[in-house]
């Protein structure tokens, strides 16, 4: 039961670093999407790819050896509409995300590769709990690595045209990892996004961020050892600003009368201002006098808050959705010892459909409060829309993308 529970999420998570050009850049408006793609249709975007690739650098030896095995992949268009980051509840989410035999199978994975862990925090001044959480999200601690070929992943959805700059460039950065000899085709193999090996690297992230953890040569991502895996996520996390000794967050607990209008905008103020505000730890106690925080609500006036630091943007640049990084951070927490979130998730509420969140914009958009478009993704735009949609009507402007909210637009 523990493997097939764990199994079954990596296969959702596996994405992560496709996510970057995603909850943001969709709601900025993206090409037209190919939704009946075909064998054919994709071979004939393979012959304009050709020169594009060779201009990039990409021998002809290599594509004619790669691109003539790669097929269309119509599954990887149907799971790139429906990514549980953007489709499903925070708690439901995190429900998966953190539970129990998660939390049970990290603590494992810390006592077998402790020393690794331990050498790993040393050199990348990463909190080794935030590796090993990111480790169990993308492939299961390394049981579910992905077994779709990548270069067909990549040309499908570079192909499809939803995000087809994004793509095509990954593509060729797959061409040159294939190049360089560091993995060979058959091995090359991950996500139905393209992201690899155990934590899940896009091509462009191993070409600039991967690192060998130790020995020569080339970064492996794929094997059994995860070594340079694990490494590469920390030096990843580095490279993004993450502060060494600091957190990524802590759940708090607003007095009565907050203004919610203050959470979701990623403004950081002085953990001081926040105290003057009345926000406390969830016992009650005093907050740090030093410091400086944003306040995120992910479900709304409802369900818990947190103040969020520095470290949960570093976290961020892996996968823009805040349920991915609140669950980073708190399975990184839970395997240290540390206790489930105090506050209750508002579980009676119900996700918005596809259709629904389509509808949420379009209805903002007439409203005059949004500026995106109306691609069923929510993001920065849709939310501040919510927002100023609840202040402009009287409502707790907490940015929550309700069934009520779509209801008062109606």
């Amino acid at each position: 039961m523990l493997r097939g529970v764990i199994l079954s999420f990596a296969l959702m998570a596996g994405a992560a670093l496709a996510q970057e050009a995603d909850q943001i850049g969709t709601e900025a408006g993206a090409g037209e999407v190919i939704e009946n793609g075909s064998a054919a249709g994709l071979q004939a975007w393979m012959t304009g790819f050709r020169g594009r690739a060779l201009a990039a650098g990409i021998s002809s030896a290599t594509f004619d050896q790669v691109m003539p095995g790669v097929a269309f992949l119509p599954n990887v268009i149907e799971r790139d509409r429906k990514q549980d980051e953007f489709t499903k509840t925070i708690w439901d989410y995190l429900d998966k995300a953190v539970s129990e035999d998660r939390i049970v199978a990290g603590q494992k994975a810390l006592r077998a590769h402790g020393p690794l862990l331990d050498q790993i925090e040393a050199r990348y001044g990463v909190d080794k709990h935030v590796v090993l959480a990111i480790w169990g999200l993308e492939s299961a601690y390394g049981l579910v690595r992905g077994d779709i070929d990548t270069p067909s992943a990549l040309a499908t959805l570079a192909y499809d045209t939803r995000r087809a700059a994004f793509f095509e460039a990954e593509l060729i950065a797959a061409l040159q990892i294939l190049q360089s000899g560091v993995v060979k085709p058959a091995a090359m193999v991950g996500s139905w996004a393209g992201a690899m090996g155990h934590t899940q690297f896009m091509p462009s992230s191993y070409l600039k961020l991967a690192v060998k953890f130790d020995g020569p040569g080339k970064p492996d991502i794929w094997g059994d050892d995860p070594s340079d895996a694990l490494a590469s996520a920390a030096a990843y996390l580095a490279n993004a600003g993450w502060k060494t000794g600091e957190r990524w967050g802590d759940e708090v607990r607003l007095p009565a009368g907050f203004d919610y209008g203050l959470a979701g905008d990623r403004t950081q103020k002085p953990l001081s201002t926040w105290a003057e505000l009345g926000v406390t730890r969830p016992d009650a106690t005093p907050l740090p006098a030093t410091g400086w925080a944003a306040l995120l609500l992910p479900a709304g006036a409802r369900g818990p808050a947190f103040l969020v630091y520095d470290n949960f943007a570093a976290i961020e640049t892996y996968n823009k959705a805040d349920s991915y990084v609140i669950a980073v951070g708190h399975l990184a927490d839970r395997i240290a010892g540390g206790a489930a979130f105090k506050a209750s998730w508002p579980r009676d509420l119900r996700a918005l459909t596809l259709e629904e969140r389509r509808e949420m914009q379009s209805l903002l958009l007439t409203a005059g409060v949004y500026a995106g478009t109306a691609d069923g993704k929510v993001g920065p735009l849709t939310v501040a829309a919510v927002k100023a949609f609840q202040r402009k009507h009287g409502l707790v402007p907490d940015g929550y993308p309700s069934l009520e909210i779509l209801q008062a637009l109606r």
